[in-house]
């Protein structure tokens, strides 16, 4: 490989060749995905590519696979229902409380699993100017909004110039509290997080709070921990969310190193997602049960500080939940069995004056 081919991101099997994140004789396989889902990998990812591991949890994530052809009965091109709470184009408004804000559709990577991956890549339409004024104008007109969420794409791909408007535009709007961007820019392209960016999130009306996605402990490089400092530097609060991958990081020590690494950079592990029913990503889900083991794990070992919440988006646009694990067993007026970090039950009284359960003797 060339440096020359590292100093680009790779969009085409001939660029990940050239790039060394594969070899030549998985050119067809990767034509074959590239076809339908849209491909990116920064030379910051590429740089951690292990070509000689056909289990590099790196490549994994973002080099396409023929597994990605294998679309299931239960999957949905929408799987989180987007479309199914967009009032006017560019706003998802599922909650009562907060709305996404979709500006535009390109990201500086394409996940293999990405729950948007039918929306998303190039030539996918960002918002004109007239659609960006009437979706800042239903934001306006709804005093019950307090938070947007700039997602896409990632917001961090628009030009500091277009973010800074658009930041400005929701400042004006007396009601809402917090704007919170949704990105992978800090982790995949380091280097995008420079003055003129953090200069359009500095000084803001609003709270500013970025929500970083992250997967692996690799991922978290020094580059990265330099543009999380700049974001964090520039009055961002730093919040992370984690996709629950098979062969990436289903594994306790791989969690725990990653959450580690975060706490390190200022960033408070939030979220780590169940994998969502996207087409084609059947080959990164695990069950809900292997979900439960690895957060049983992590209370053992982390702090509270390092344990995100384990959240399951139901498909069809019903919202997301925490999907636990328990550590309760019983009812209030029997008394509990709590179960510890190290797997040790023990009872816990009913509090005083507990109704016994109805129908019960």
């Amino acid at each position: 490989m060339t440096c020359a081919a590292k100093d680009k991101t790779a969009r085409s099997a001939d660029d990940l060749i050239a790039g060394g994140a594969v070899t030549a004789d998985r050119r067809e396989e990767i034509e074959a995905v590239a076809g339908r889902y849209a491909v990116a990998v920064t030379p910051a990812m590429l740089d951690l590519i292990d070509p000689t591991d056909e289990n590099d949890p790196i490549a994994r994530q973002f080099v396409p696979s023929a597994a990605e052809l294998d679309i299931r009965p239960e999957e949905l091109a929408d799987p989180i229902g987007d479309d199914a709470h967009a009032p006017v184009k560019g706003i998802v408004h599922r909650y009562p409380d907060r709305v996404l804000l979709k500006a535009l559709h390109a990201c500086p990577v394409y996940c293999r699993f990405c729950f948007r991956r039918e929306m998303v890549g190039p030539g996918g339409a960002g918002l004109s100017g007239a659609e960006l004024n009437a979706a800042i104008a239903y934001v306006a007109e709804r005093p019950e909004v307090f938070e947007v969420i700039l997602t896409g794409g990632d917001p961090m791909m628009l030009s500091p110039r277009r973010l800074s408007d658009i930041l400005d535009r929701l400042d004006a709007i007396p009601h809402l509290g917090v704007v919170r961007l949704h990105t992978r820019v800090p982790v995949v392209d380091p280097e995008r997080v420079g003055k003129a960016l953090t200069d359009a999130l500095r000084g803001r009306e609003k709270a500013i709070w970025v929500a970083v996605h992250a997967n692996h402990p690799r991922e978290i490089t020094d580059a990265a921990k330099q543009a999380l400092r700049r974001l964090a530097e520039a009055g961002a609060a730093l919040v992370s969310q984690t996709v629950l991958l098979r062969g990436v990081n289903d594994d306790p020590a791989v969690l725990e190193a990653l959450f580690r690494e975060l706490v390190k950079a200022r960033v408070k592990p939030y979220y780590l997602h169940h994998c969502d029913l996207a087409p084609g990503t059947a080959q990164f889900r695990t069950s809900i049960e292997d979900g439960w083991r690895l957060m049983k794990a992590l209370r053992g070992r982390l702090s509270g500080l390092a344990q995100p919440t384990y959240v399951l988006d139901i498909p069809g646009g019903h919202g997301k939940v925490p999907v636990g694990p328990g550590y309760l067993e019983g009812s209030d007026a029997a008394g509990w069995t709590v179960e510890a970090p190290n797997g040790q039950l023990h009872s816990y009284p009913a509090a005083p004056g507990s109704a016994a359960p109805e129908g019960s003797d």
